[in-house]
């Protein structure tokens, strides 16, 4: 079978599965398992494949098939320009997620280093990109889940900032040590900007969503209770005891959530309180600010 019979045959197989984006995934475990890029492909289309290249093809194919999520097949997803491990510890780092970490790097100080605290960390997608845009900046990751620290701290390692950022495990604030100066812990408080994607789907609709994310990212990272909005009040609740005055506190919101998030921050106290789109014009970011002395950014 050559390369082009054997992607229109994963293909057709994961279009029958009802696989969203099929052509693309097809292509995508073409790619992972021969190691061939599109520009080799489109020199050579009718090239042969080695049958146990094809075999494993297949495989990998029929694992998509089943709704099992590209990145957990292929262990990476590509964030922000980089490549992250992925897999069934940590949800799946998405693209509308890239634009809250782009909101962010615009409201931290340009004129000096910042540190950088994200609540429910997971992959440490958000924290990591942030540290690779900022050379100087410092930042701390928690998350209840070990095993998605685990994913964070190989991420932390593998793109090289690991000295720049320590991860503890612990429910949201209770996992940082408040005994800690910035002295003695650079990461420490108090934080700039605090920032976190939490767990935002109500219970009831976690039934509803896609079986790559029903069946495959776990649970507690989903779980936002009956509202969906139990880790926002938490957190808004507490974040300023831990941000310096001027700094700000930034949420990846599900898209409906914007009114409801927004108004818990300017009940907190927040100034400048914004609700902000995504690329497909969707609520996706709200952001607000401790007030006290100013900076400009």
């Amino acid at each position: 079978m050559n390369r082009r019979e054997l992607i229109n045959r994963a293909k057709g197989i994961l279009t029958e599965a009802g696989v969203p984006d099929a052509a693309w995934d097809a292509w995508e475990l073409f790619e992972f398992c021969t190691g061939l890029t599109r520009t080799s492909y489109f020199m050579e289309p009718e090239g042969p494949v080695e049958d146990e290249t094809a075999a494993k093809y297949m495989d990998l194919a029929e694992k998509r098939s089943r709704r099992i999520p590209l990145q957990h097949i292929t262990g990476r997803a590509y964030f922000m320009g980089h490549t992250f491990l992925s897999d069934g510890r940590t949800l799946v780092p998405r693209q509308d997620t890239e634009t809250v970490v782009e909101n962010a790097l615009g409201l931290l100080p340009k004129d000096r280093p910042a540190r950088i605290l994200d609540l429910c960390t997971g992959s440490g997608c958000i924290l990591l990109s942030i540290l690779l845009e900022r050379p100087d900046d410092v930042g701390a990751g928690t998350d209840i889940s070990a095993e998605a620290l685990s994913a964070a701290r190989q991420n932390a390692e593998q793109l090289g900032v690991m000295e720049r950022c320590v991860f503890r495990q612990g429910d949201l604030f209770s996992a940082l040590p408040s005994s800690v100066t910035t002295e003695e812990e650079p990461s420490g408080p108090p934080y700039d900007l605090i920032i976190s994607n939490p767990p935002y789907i109500p219970s009831e609709e976690i039934r509803t969503l896609s079986p790559e994310v029903r069946c495959h990212d776990p649970l507690i990272a989903l779980d936002g209770k009956e509202d969906g909005l139990f880790f926002y009040r938490r957190i808004i609740a507490e974040a300023s005891a831990w941000l310096c005055d001027g700094g700000f506190l930034v949420f990846e919101i599900g898209s409906t959530q914007g009114e409801a998030v927004q108004s818990l921050m300017q009940e907190a106290g927040f100034i400048h309180t914004e609700v902000r789109q995504d690329l497909n014009g969707l609520d996706r970011t709200v952001l607000g600010q401790k007030i006290g002395e100013i900076e400009d950014v």
